[in-house]
């Protein structure tokens, strides 16, 4: 079992082989992190929330739904999750973003940037990174008007989810740059990988 620690408004990017199981933990609460993933053989394959929404028949996953490619696969399962809170909806921050909504604050590459540098030796250029899952985000839809709202996450210290990889996969991860989704504040994100065995003992 190994666990590395993502700094925060920084990203990484790292190969989960099939039936390993993927945590995420947020180790000081109100923290996000932007997943993403792509078929380690054809990076040409990768996470979809369309395809996700469409044969999930819902928008807020959680534990028992899986994660789908835009090729119509099963990427991952959630087989945990502490929170029940995540956005599918919402693109990775970029500058563009800081641009737009954060004009009093410095520029940053978002996670976007961080997504596409730490993807970059995997053959994933920019123009691949699609919307990312967004792990404890909150992002509550209106049901009336269909108005989204991006609130502080309600995940505590400790908080987690797990996932189990359904093929072999090249993971992006990241420690959310931008200011709402944080709730103004940033801090680092957790991961570890567990083979079957692991999980099972």
């Amino acid at each position: 079992m190994n666990r590395w620690r993502i700094m925060p408004r920084s990203g990484a990017a790292f190969r989960l082989r099939k039936g390993e199981y993927l945590e995420v933990v947020d180790p000081d609460g109100g923290q996000v992190s932007d997943l993403l993933a792509y078929n380690a053989t054809d990076v040409r394959e990768a996470l979809s929330n369309g395809r996700t929404f469409d044969y999930e028949e819902t928008i807020r996953l959680s534990t028992d739904n899986c994660l789908w490619s835009n090729r119509s696969n099963r990427m991952l399962t959630i087989v945990e999750d502490t929170v029940g809170s995540h956005d599918f909806l919402l693109t990775p921050c970029s500058e563009d973003t800081f641009r737009h909504f954060y004009p009093d604050k410095p520029v940053h590459r978002g996670c976007f940037g961080n997504l596409a540098q730490a993807l970059a030796p995997f053959g994933v250029e920019p123009d691949m990174i699609p919307c990312a899952f967004n792990v404890f985000m909150n992002v509550p839809v209106d049901a009336a008007t269909g108005k989204i709202e991006v609130l502080p996450p309600t995940s505590k210290a400790g908080d987690r989810i797990r996932m189990r990889a359904e093929m072999d996969l090249v993971i992006g991860l990241t420690a959310c740059s931008a200011y709402a989704s944080n709730g103004g504040t940033f801090k680092p994100i957790d991961y570890r990988i567990l083979t079957e065995s692991l999980d099972q003992a």
